[in-house]
């Protein structure tokens, strides 16, 4: 970074929390993210699954209907949670 009311003033780089250099992981990381949490891929697939089932779902009309019942599922409970597909009363 430089400092805008000098202009002969040389370029500075981020410091990580521990006072060093950013490196890259730092960078792309993000102030705030812990880069040492193990992920779980199982989970987030799962996740991404449900979401392509909800937009299939909206492309062939039948977001708004329980699967179990065939009634149609409230606003709130799709506010609520979006890849829902039953109202869970059913």
């Amino acid at each position: 970074m430089t400092d805008p009311s000098n202009p002969s003033a040389t370029p500075v780089e981020p410091e990580a929390p521990s006072g060093g250099p950013r490196d890259g992981a730092d960078a792309a990381a993000g102030a705030g993210t812990a880069t040492s949490e193990p992920v779980d891929l199982d989970a987030i697939e799962r996740d991404l699954d449900d979401v392509q089932a909800a937009l299939d779902r909206l492309n062939d009309g039948t977001y708004w209907t329980d699967e179990t019942t065939g009634e149609p599922i409230p606003d709130v409970v799709l506010d609520a949670n979006p890849t829902a597909r039953t109202t869970g009363s059913g």
